[in-house]
């Protein structure tokens, strides 16, 4: 099994939460989390395309293996990996749709979500329906608090409404599909936008909307 990967990243897609992670001359594609992606550098190339240094990141990995195909689904830290573990452990819950709800909801996030019984909030993960959000509510409610000790006590953020962005471009409009296709709301996604140089590339957008969306 492959625990981790420590090397240079040499693609982002931020529209698909993927990425290429250079080991040793081996380059992996790992299917990350939208919070992942947020803290990742971006890539650096040089004028003729050949990839400039830059610093290696390590990421955490859990490798899925099926009869057509393995897979590798990536994570920041130990914490997100942990709790991925234990979402696909609820039955119902694939490594797909584990993946989507951690892209929706951080750890701490998802710990105050099952806590309060807030399977409305995990539903809205894309692929997640009311059914299975309310397994992974009834089946973790009890083993969150004692795998994440650190996350007893955290309540949800209050979601509230901000000012429009003006004059969107075709970049933020392909990137608040993005952000909504992972499942958040138009306020989310409006306030994660306000601050965001709309001349810049999708993927740069999306990139950082994600590390606005996973402050706090």
């Amino acid at each position: 099994m492959i625990e981790t990967l420590y090397g240079k990243i040499f693609e982002i897609n931020a529209a698909a939460c993927t990425v290429i992670l250079e080991c040793s001359g081996v380059g992996y594609r790992v299917t990350v989390t939208a919070p992942t992606i947020a803290k990742l550098p971006s890539p650096k190339f040089g004028p003729d395309g050949v990839a400039l240094d830059s610093p290696p990141v390590r990421i955490y990995t859990h490798m899925a293996v099926r009869e057509d195909a393995v897979e590798l689904y990536g994570f920041a830290d130990r914490d997100e990996l942990d709790m991925y573990k234990l979402l696909i452990s609820v039955s119902g819950v694939g490594p797909k749709a584990g993946l989507s709800i951690l892209s929706l909801l951080t750890p701490k996030k998802l710990a105050a979500a099952v806590a309060s019984g807030d399977s409305k909030g995990i539903s809205r993960a894309p692929g997640v329906g009311p059914k299975t959000a309310s397994r992974v509510v009834l089946e973790l409610k009890d083993k969150i608090p004692k795998r994440f000790p650190q996350f007893s006590g955290v309540s949800p953020a209050d979601e509230g409404e901000v000012s429009p962005v003006l004059n969107p471009t075709a970049a933020l409009a392909d990137a608040k599909e993005v952000l909504a296709t992972l499942g958040y709301s138009r306020s989310e996604i409006t306030a994660a936008l306000k601050n965001v140089d709309p001349s810049a590339e999708a993927d740069v957008i999306i990139k950082n909307a994600l590390a606005q969306l996973m402050k706090g």
